[in-house]
């Protein structure tokens, strides 16, 4: 019977749709009985065929986003359904790859020799997920003991262009502990693809990452796969329990492809131009990441934050979901202080549960006289402070060169977390803040 069932459907005449409309990012079909997620083959007399998604539904018409540029496609076009693929690679043999939004590799050194498994878009449930106690080392002093990392954690990196947040996460890269780093980068320029993967990565970091790259020019849907791809390759290695970091640059370039797609099929605009599918698509990708009954993907997210706005719409959105945040300060870039991490501004929620009691209090030790000087500063400029006001703020000028010593690192530079927390236990005594 079963055999029977099969050959009737072999046997069955193909449906063939045709293109109605091409319309901006756009395309409408009609004829097909597809549903949203289904891919579809737009025939060409000429060239292979273009390959789309449905992206939304409506009587008798289907509007689709196609994976490449919608240039010599026009109405009347034949379309056919087809399979939406085999999901997504898995497996060592990726470390040392680099793949494009749908998972296929684009390095030039042949075909993956890997697995697959299926693009599951689904968290983990909440009663699944291990609590976070083990801290993350990434080789980053003012990370590791100001603003310390948990290993299942989601934190972002905030700030606006050009102030370093792909150096940053380079630095990770290379001085994370974690067994594997899922890297994507998406809506990044081109040339810079290369250069992060040769120069800031180098060697050492790629040989253990796995690399998904959509460049600014893809469209928004392969921009968005490219996201959907890095976190399910992520979970797959979390599922055969391994400790994966998952870094993402950037978050908001992932959001404006959704908001590309959401206005192209027909949702309103609300905050700033995205529509409410941009804030779904949020919530839904970052949960994702974390832990599992065994395994854990930490994620890190860089969000790009318009016109330096801390309180965007996708900053403030990322921030909700977050388990804690990172402020990279173009005033501390400016000034040479790199990493330009503004530890007063940043915070990390699972630091209490993943450091000991005296650890917590060297952190918050160098924190209180950070912060009395910041709240001295105006004075301090002005020649206005008297000395023995504070002593709080008289312990941050004494002993300014070595805060600032601490405080910065050269990207090539990798600090073990134990030496980190050894330095900063010696500053905070020296501050006064531990006896």
């Amino acid at each position: 019977m079963r055999g029977l069932a099969q050959a009737v459907a072999a046997a069955a005449p193909e449906r063939i749709g045709a293109v109605t409309a091409v319309r901006g990012l756009a395309l409408e079909v009609a004829g097909l009985p597809c549903a949203v997620g289904d891919h579809i083959d737009i025939a060409s007399d000429t060239v292979a065929p273009t390959r789309a998604e449905v992206v939304a539904s409506a009587r008798g018409t289907l509007t689709c986003m196609p994976f490449g540029p919608l240039a010599g496609l026009r109405v009347g076009q034949p379309v056919r359904a087809v399979r939406a693929g085999a999901g997504v690679p898995t497996g060592a043999g990726l470390l040392g790859r680099v793949l494009d939004g749908l998972g296929r590799p684009i390095d030039g050194r042949g075909p993956l020799v890997a697995g697959r498994v299926p693009a599951d878009d689904r968290a983990p449930s909440p009663m699944e997920r291990a609590r976070i106690d083990t801290p993350l080392a990434t080789g980053v002093r003012a990370l590791d003991t100001l603003v310390t990392l948990g290993r299942g954690q989601r934190i972002g990196l905030f700030a606006g262009s050009g102030v370093g947040k792909s150096s940053l996460l380079s630095m990770v890269a290379r001085g994370t502990e974690a067994e594997i780093s899922v890297i994507a980068l998406v809506g990044e320029r081109g040339r810079e693809v290369r250069e992060f993967l040769e120069d800031d990565l180098g060697p050492e970091g790629m040989a253990r990452s796995v690399v998904v790259v959509a460049t600014s020019d893809e469209p928004a849907l392969m921009r968005l796969r490219a996201a959907e791809t890095a976190t399910s390759v992520a979970e797959s290695f979390r599922a055969a329990g391994a400790h994966a970091l998952l870094m993402m640059d950037s978050l908001t370039r992932v959001a404006m492809a959704q908001r590309e797609i959401g206005l192209s099929a027909g949702e309103p605009p609300a905050t700033r131009g995205y529509p409410p599918s941009a804030f779904a698509l949020l919530a839904r990708l970052l949960e994702r990441a974390g832990t599992a009954r065994t395994g854990s993907v930490t994620g890190i997210y860089t969000v790009l934050v318009d016109g330096d706005d801390h309180n965007e719409p996708v900053a403030d959105a990322a921030r909700s979901i977050l388990d804690g945040h990172v402020v990279l300060d173009r005033k501390l870039a400016v000034m040479g202080h790199y990493p330009p991490i503004d530890v007063l501004g940043s915070i990390s929620r699972v630091a209490t549960k993943v450091n000991p009691p005296a650890r917590t209090a060297a952190a918050t030790a160098l924190r209180r006289v950070l912060a009395a000087r910041r709240s001295a500063q105006d004075l301090i400029d002005v020649g206005a402070y008297t000395r023995g006001a504070n002593p709080l703020v008289d312990a941050a000028l004494d002993h300014s060169d070595q805060i600032e010593a601490f405080l910065t690192q050269r990207l090539e530079d990798q600090t073990p977390a134990e030496l980190a927390w050894a330095t900063l236990t010696d500053l905070s005594t020296t501050l006064g803040g531990l006896r």
